[in-house]
């Protein structure tokens, strides 16, 4: 009987159009998918090529009338600007950069520390009130940031960590989104494996760091991404904690530049040059890690 069926399925397979199947090579059956995709990724494109354009534009190509999407004689003018204007700041340019790259490695490496802890508690323990704590994370997804800024600011004064290097980190480390998708991903992982590793005499702490998290990488790997972007970009803390220019970001420096001299015709070049290097890092660590992004959406429940 089992051969019966065995050999019944086979059969339905051959008769499968080529339509049907995913070829691991080209085939004209896929024809289809590039017409539609291909005009779509170029219109989701433009955006970013409208932003490096812009960066590289001369002054009259800036204010050209009709505008040009496209720049038409590319110069480094922008750029030099940008690089003239921070030789006259009492803070070097490095040491804004330093602050930010610290800041943003610091900020990865403790959410991924908390994340992946927390979620194996919540993923592969059994005590009262997983559940709620779990929903209440989840719950944590719907605030919008405008709505905790002032509790943000008031326990980040209580902790006297005003004016220190510190406020750029500890407040960013909870990321609700994170623990999601990491415990999402992490109930897919069998039981049976866990316990097979507590067996053999595994710790909970290798059976965590050598057999789960190695099998759920790409939800850490875009963690560390949302983590990246959101420490890179930030101006806000910044602004709010720290008076001690010092201490402030890559990010605020930008900000702080874009929104001094944007607005002045000379600095319209300077701006769009400033938001094309913020923006690059961001665009690099997306476009190498975006099939760990796409895995872990798959495998989260996010439709």
């Amino acid at each position: 009987m089992a051969k019966r069926r065995e050999k019944v399925i086979r059969v339905k397979r051959k008769r499968l159009p080529t339509s049907m199947v995913n070829p691991k090579r080209f085939d004209k059956s896929q024809l289809k998918f590039y017409v539609l995709l291909i005009p779509l990724a170029l219109f989701s494109s433009l955006p970013i090529v409208y932003l490096i354009s812009t960066a590289f534009k001369p002054m009259d190509e800036l204010f050209a009338y009709p505008p040009r999407f496209l720049v038409y004689r590319p110069t480094m003018e922008n750029f030099q600007d940008i690089m003239h204007m921070m030789t006259r700041g009492g803070v070097p340019f490095s040491r804004y950069l330093f602050n930010s790259l610290l800041s943003s490695a610091l900020v990865v490496l403790a959410t991924l520390y908390i994340s992946l802890n927390a979620a194996y508690v919540l993923s592969k323990k059994r005590f009262r009130g997983k559940n709620t704590l779990f929903a209440l994370n989840t719950a944590a997804l719907m605030f919008v940031p405008a709505a905790v800024k002032i509790p943000r600011y008031l326990l980040v004064q209580q902790a006297g960590l005003l004016n220190t290097f510190m406020a750029l980190v500890l407040p960013m480390l909870a990321m609700p989104v994170g623990l999601f998708l990491i415990k999402q991903n992490m109930d897919q992982v069998p039981d049976s494996l866990i316990e097979a590793a507590r067996i053999d005499g595994a710790k909970e702490y290798r059976v965590l760091y050598q057999i789960v998290a190695p099998v759920i990488k790409p939800a850490l790997v875009t963690v560390a991404i949302l983590a990246f972007q959101s420490a890179w970009n930030n101006a806000e803390y910044s602004q709010l904690y720290i008076n001690d220019d010092s201490i402030k970001t890559f990010a605020f420096y930008m900000s702080s530049l874009t929104s001094s001299v944007g607005n002045t015709v000379a600095g319209q070049g300077m701006a769009a040059a400033g938001s094309l290097i913020l923006f690059l890092p961001n665009l690099i660590i997306f476009i190498l890690m975006q099939s760990k992004v796409v895995n872990t959406m798959a495998n989260s429940g996010i439709k």
